[in-house]
């Protein structure tokens, strides 16, 4: 998916740099701790409220460091993204900040709000086909005839080393955290938070979570290679890459200790009670990592437990159709 080869992960000296980097651009989130889900699960649970970045999603971090350590003249050429909302709107953000021209490639069934977004960000948007692998395949057609830069979603050194400051801020703030439940789409965000957390505690616990729709990092390790899912249709669109990267995909192999399932069901009233006993405003994707807390993850009396929750961008349809239900 990325012409990466074997490329290394970042070390925890380049994730500490890239903390400096992004600083002041890239908000440091809040770490919450639920008296609902702890009460309900019997255990410490806190969530990482990725949610209240400036774009309300933990992309930023990664685009950012990723922009940030482009030269002068290739920020001349512009950058180009494919993405299905997140990661394209920080992409547009940070581009803007930095008066950089960005493009950026989605889905023709993007999320209209998302498009909107990018575009107020001062962002070219083309939609471009259905899947992750079509669109990511137009961004490189750009890259190739405009010589802009590509910032890849997830599999590149420089965007996991700014998700792994995520593990960072966790340790600083629950330096005893057991467990992190992480959203997996293409590896990005589990990859840079499993490489920051394991390189301080060893010992705490990472698992990912995807739905049963778009469930390639989980078919990937079971096959021990990266795999294509080709239907990839679920209600959290963040999360519906089709396949891995090649460096997210050993990453996760090595440090993740493992890959659970959910429903799109349980997705989405994960969705609704985030909105109606937690008062926050989640897109499904980030949803998932509490959808399966209670079912595929059974938390231990006592633990200390952290739900990264990833985004906030839910669609305005979705939100009125939970809402009337």
């Amino acid at each position: 998916m990325s012409d990466l080869g074997e490329a290394t992960p970042p070390t925890i000296g380049e994730i500490r740099e890239a903390a400096k980097n992004i600083r002041g651009i890239a908000f440091r989130t809040p770490l919450y701790k639920s008296e609902y889900l702890s009460r309900r699960f019997d255990a410490n649970v806190f969530m990482k409220l990725e949610c209240y970045q400036p774009t309300r999603a933990f992309k930023i971090r990664g685009a950012a460091n990723k922009i940030l350590s482009l030269s002068k003249a290739e920020r001349s050429r512009g950058v180009v993204a494919a993405s299905s909302g997140n990661h394209g709107l920080a992409v547009a953000y940070v581009a803007n900040l930095l008066g950089i021209k960005a493009t950026i490639v989605v889905p023709e069934h993007a999320v209209r709000e998302k498009v909107g977004a990018i575009q107020e960000q001062g962002g070219t948007v083309v939609q471009y086909g259905r899947s992750h692998h079509e669109r990511f395949s137009r961004a490189i057609d750009i890259q190739r005839n405009e010589g802009a830069a590509l910032v890849h979603p997830f599999d590149d050194p420089k965007v996991i080393a700014g998700q792994g400051t995520i593990g960072l801020e966790i340790l600083e703030d629950l330096p005893d955290v057991d467990s992190v439940i992480v959203p997996v789409g293409g590896g990005g965000l589990i990859s840079g938070i499993s490489l920051s957390v394991k390189a301080g505690k060893k010992d705490t616990r990472i698992y990912g979570v995807q739905s049963d729709r778009a469930a390639s990092m989980y078919k990937s390790l079971e096959a021990g290679r990266p795999v294509m899912v080709e239907d990839t249709h679920t209600i959290a669109d963040g999360l519906a890459p089709g396949q891995p990267g090649e460096l997210t995909f050993r990453v996760t192999k090595e440090y993740v200790d493992s890959i659970l399932l959910t429903s799109d069901e349980s997705i989405q009233l994960a969705t609704k009670t985030a909105l109606e006993a937690l008062h926050l405003m989640i897109e499904p994707s980030a949803a998932a990592a509490i959808a399966v807390v209670g079912s595929a993850y059974r938390p231990r009396r006592g633990e200390s437990l952290v739900l990264v929750v990833s985004g906030g961008n839910i669609s305005l349809k979705l939100l009125r159709e939970l809402l009337n239900e």
